[in-house]
């Protein structure tokens, strides 16, 4: 039976200087107040650095262990996305505080599961042609294009528009 399970790879570990980073921000007497490392937007430049290899060794991992059907399968082209981008990074955060118990990992997989369904949605029929290595720039971007911006570049909403309407 040993020999069955012996080809399990572990989940990747994240970077060190992740870690060394996430003890800090967690330590009792902790100096730093910075953001949680799944922020991805909001890390310096310093701790996004190793965030993208390990990320993708992450996408990786997932898709050889679960991606069974084509629309499992996280595209290679997940950080052009940056929706998956932040999704994936806190999935792999929670991933490793889940299997602390084994009720808190049937919990995670749950939520993968539902992380799947929202990247099916989010990329629609794109997702096709990213899993292929065809990625395709947003579809919705025309869309967007629609929210015109002010002058110091801050995006005007339908608050905005009605003004505009109202004369």
């Amino acid at each position: 039976m040993n020999e069955t399970l012996a080809h399990f790879e572990p989940f990747p570990e994240p970077p060190a200087l992740i870690l060394e980073y996430i003890a800090e921000r967690t330590a009792e007497e902790s100096v730093v107040d910075g953001p949680a490392p799944w922020d991805l937007g909001a890390l310096s430049a310093e701790l996004i650095e190793p965030m993208p290899a390990w990320l993708d060794s992450v996408c990786r991992w997932l898709n050889g262990r679960y991606a069974w059907q084509p629309q499992d399968v996280i595209p290679p082209c997940w950080a052009k996305h940056e929706g998956l981008a932040y999704e994936i990074a806190a999935l792999a955060f929670a991933r490793g505080d889940a299997y602390m118990e084994a009720g808190s990992s049937v919990i995670w997989h749950e939520q993968y599961d539902r992380f799947l369904t929202r990247m099916n949605k989010t990329l629609g029929k794109a997702g096709d042609e990213c899993r292929v290595g065809k990625h395709e720039e947003r579809p919705a971007r025309f869309q967007l294009a629609a929210w015109r911006t002010t002058a110091q570049g801050e995006a005007t909403g339908p608050a905005g528009r009605v003004e505009e309407m109202a004369g």
